[in-house]
C-alpha cells in the first residue's frame, strides 16, 4: 500500500535513507511493538533503489537452528561451495560478510534479534567488538530489529548493553494516528474510518485486516467476535510473546477496563501486593498498552490515574470477554446485537484522542492561534459551580499565558450552544489566561451554534469531515 509508506512511514524511511546515503559504517536500531509495521517498512526501505542486501529475520528457536538460517541468507547473496556448509560462529559469519561485501554499500537486516541474543547471550558482545575492531570501517548498513520492546530499549539500546553508543539511528516505530490510519479505507465515510482506527489504534496489521472485509462493521464482527477472528484472541497473544506472566498482566488490564484507575484499586481488586502491581504496570506503561494521566497544569502525577492506551486492547477488553460464551457458540449476531447499541459510549474517549491528534497535526504546520507545547485533559473542582468539572482537551503556550479549552462530542445530536456556554463557565478554572474555544462533533451544530462561531473569532467548530482536512 503505496500511501501507507509515503504518509505513515514517510519519517522512518527518511531516516533510513540518511543512513543508508552517509559514508561509512551505518548502525540502525528499530523497534516497536509487534504488527505496527517494521519488517514491511524495512522492506519497502530495500525495494526502493533496489539495494543490495541481506535480510534475515531470527525464530524462537537454538543458536544453532538461527546460525543454519543465517547462513542461508548470507550465501543466498555471496554463494560459496555447499561442501563448506554453514558458519561455525556469528564472527565467522560477519568477517565472511566483509569480506565479500568489498567496500560497497551493503544492507545487513536483522529481524526478531531478540531471539537471536536470549539464544546466544555473548552474541551482543560480540557484535559490539566487531563493530569496534571490523565494522567501523567499512560501508555496511547494519539494521537490528526487534518486537520485544523490553528486550530493545533495555539489552540493545540500554547504557548496560554491550551495544551502548554504537548506533548511528534509533528508530521507534509507533501505530499510525487517525488520519493515516484512514487511508486503509478508503472511501467509507468518515465516521467509519474514525471507528477503524479506534478499534485498532492505528496498527496497520490489525488496519488491513477490519478494512480486508469490504465495510468496517462487517471487519469488526469478522475480526474480534468469531472463534476463528483473526482479533480474537490477539491481545492475549501479545501479552504471551512479550510478558512471561500474561495472565497476570491479563488481570490488570481487565481491571482498569473495569474502572479502577488508581494504583491502590488495581491492586486490591487482582489480588497483589502494591510494589508487586506498581511494577506490573510499570512494565503494561512501558508497552504502550496503558498510560498514567494527570490534569494539565499538575505539579507531578501522584495523583494521576491509569487508563488503557492502546486503542485495540480498549475494544477488546470492554466487549470481548463478556461475549466469549456467544462467540465460542457461533452466535454471529454478537456486534450487532451487543456491540453496536454502546459503540458511542466506547467512541467518546477515542474521539478525544482523535482530537487531540487533530489539534497537533495544526500545531505543527502553525496554524493553530498560538504555538502550543501542552495538551491533555483537566479534572478537578470547579470552585464556582461547587462540582467535579472535566474538560475533554487543554492545550497550553509554553508561557503559560494562553490556553486552547476543547470539548468532544461524539453523540447523534447536534451541539448546541449549551455546550459553549459550559466551556465559558468552566474557563473561570484558568484566570488571567487568553482563551480560545474548539468544539468537535460527530453530529454536526446547531444554527445557533453556528451563528456564535461567525461572530466570535475565539472559538472554532469542527465537524468530523472537517477531521480529514488536517
Amino acid at each position: 500500500m503505496e500511501v501507507f509508506y509515503d504518509r505513515g512511514r514517510a519519517h522512518e524511511l527518511e531516516s533510513l535513507e540518511e543512513q543508508y546515503e552517509r559514508e561509512g559504517f551505518s548502525f540502525v536500531v528499530i523497534y516497536g511493538r509487534r504488527r505496527v509495521g517494521k519488517t514491511s517498512t524495512i522492506s519497502e526501505f530495500i525495494r526502493r533503489g533496489d539495494k543490495r542486501a541481506i535480510r534475515f529475520t531470527a525464530t524462537e528457536n537454538t543458536n544453532s537452528v538461527n546460525m543454519e538460517g543465517f547462513s542461508k541468507s548470507v550465501f543466498s547473496m555471496f554463494p560459496r561451495p555447499s561442501s563448506q556448509g554453514g558458519f561455525p560462529s556469528w564472527e565467522g559469519a560477519m568477517d565472511y560478510i566483509v569480506e565479500r561485501a568489498g567496500g560497497e554499500r551493503l544492507v545487513l537486516s536483522i529481524d526478531e534479534y531478540p531471539y537471536l541474543a536470549k539464544a546466544y547471550p555473548p552474541l551482543s558482545s560480540e557484535l559490539q567488538r566487531h563493530i569496534d575492531l571490523v565494522l567501523k570501517d567499512t560501508n555496511i548498513m547494519l539494521i537490528l530489529c526487534g518486537s520485544s520492546m523490553s528486550f530493545m530499549e533495555r539489552q540493545v539500546l540500554g547504557y548496560q548493553s554491550p551495544l551502548y553508543g554504537r548506533r548511528t539511528a534509533q528508530l521507534r516505530v509507533d501505530p499510525l494516528d487517525y488520519l493515516d490510519s484512514a487511508e486503509f479505507f478508503g472511501d467509507a465515510c468518515a465516521e467509519d474510518k474514525l471507528l477503524g482506527y479506534a478499534v485498532t489504534g492505528g496498527v496497520p496489521q490489525h488496519l488491513s485486516t477490519i478494512a480486508e472485509a469490504g465495510t468496517v462493521e462487517k471487519g469488526i464482527a469478522a475480526s474480534f467476535f468469531r472463534k476463528k477472528g483473526l482479533l480474537y484472541e490477539e491481545p492475549y497473544n501479545l501479552l504471551k510473546q512479550e510478558l512471561r506472566q500474561p495472565a497476570t498482566y491479563n488481570a490488570i488490564i481487565g481491571t482498569v477496563a473495569n474502572g479502577a484507575t488508581r494504583m491502590n484499586e488495581i491492586a486490591s481488586k487482582t489480588g497483589m501486593e502494591g510494589g508487586a502491581a506498581a511494577v506490573y504496570v510499570k512494565n503494561l506503561v512501558d508497552l504502550g498498552i496503558l498510560e498514567k494521566e494527570a490534569p494539565m497544569f499538575a505539579k507531578d502525577n501522584r495523583n494521576g490515574v491509569y487508563r488503557i492506551k492502546d486503542g485495540m486492547y480498549r475494544f477488546w477488553y470492554r466487549f470481548v470477554p463478556g461475549a466469549v460464551t456467544l462467540i465460542d457458540a457461533g452466535d454471529e449476531r454478537v456486534y450487532e446485537d451487543l456491540v453496536r447499541p454502546s459503540i458511542n459510549d466506547f467512541m467518546g474517549p477515542a474521539f478525544e484522542d482523535i482530537c487531540k491528534q487533530y489539534l497537533m497535526r495544526l500545531n505543527l504546520k502553525r496554524e493553530m492561534p498560538f504555538i502550543f507545547n501542552r495538551i491533555g485533559r483537566w479534572w478537578g473542582g470547579n470552585p464556582v459551580t461547587k462540582r467535579e468539572t472535566e474538560i475533554d482537551i487543554v492545550a497550553s503556550s509554553p508561557e503559560g499565558g494562553r490556553i486552547v479549552m476543547g470539548e468532544c462530542k461524539w453523540r447523534n445530536r447536534e451541539a448546541g450552544r449549551d455546550v459553549y456556554e459550559s466551556m465559558r463557565d468552566n474557563a473561570v478554572l484558568f484566570p488571567d489566561k487568553d482563551v480560545h474555544y474548539y468544539i468537535f462533533s460527530k453530529s454536526g451544530f446547531t444554527p445557533g451554534l453556528e451563528e456564535e462561531a461567525e461572530r466570535n473569532e475565539r472559538l472554532t467548530l469542527v465537524g468530523i469531515n472537517d477531521l480529514f482536512r488536517a
